[in-house]
């Protein structure tokens, strides 16, 4: 009986932990930072957000001005996010996901991660400039 009781347990822990949710992280007004200190274009913070969302496996694509749609397919997942721009900051917002498990403003952890590093490589990419 002792251990039917512990597989239990361990059952209980390794669903909870194998489904964690997290409330959605989304990006909004992070400051466009670059090493000459100068502002960029709209433009140039494009091409820059395109170059490090297309470096780590993200598909963007222009919507219209100052507005992008990213969107990344990992095995038979998929996030999809908007991200606005303009040459003093720019957003990363959450827009739709497959098998992610969104409900009630939580999704899977690893989502969240993703857009952790899309940020970085984004900031990575501006200072750049």
């Amino acid at each position: 009986m002792t251990k039917l009781r512990w597989m239990l347990m361990l059952s209980a822990v390794l669903a909870t932990v194998g489904h964690a949710a997290q409330p959605i992280y989304n990006v909004v007004g992070a400051p466009i930072v670059t090493a000459s200190g100068k502002a960029p274009s709209t433009q140039q913070v494009q091409v820059a957000i395109i170059r490090a969302g297309t470096a780590l496996g993200w598909q963007i694509t222009p919507d219209k001005p100052g507005k992008l749609t990213g969107r990344l397919n990992v095995r038979s997942h998929q996030a999809v996010v908007g991200i606005e721009h303009n040459a003093k900051q720019y957003s990363i917002l959450y827009r739709d996901s497959v098998k992610l498990d969104a409900k009630d403003g939580q999704i899977h952890r690893n989502y969240n991660g993703w857009i952790q590093n899309l940020d970085k490589g984004i900031r990575t990419q501006l200072s750049l400039l």
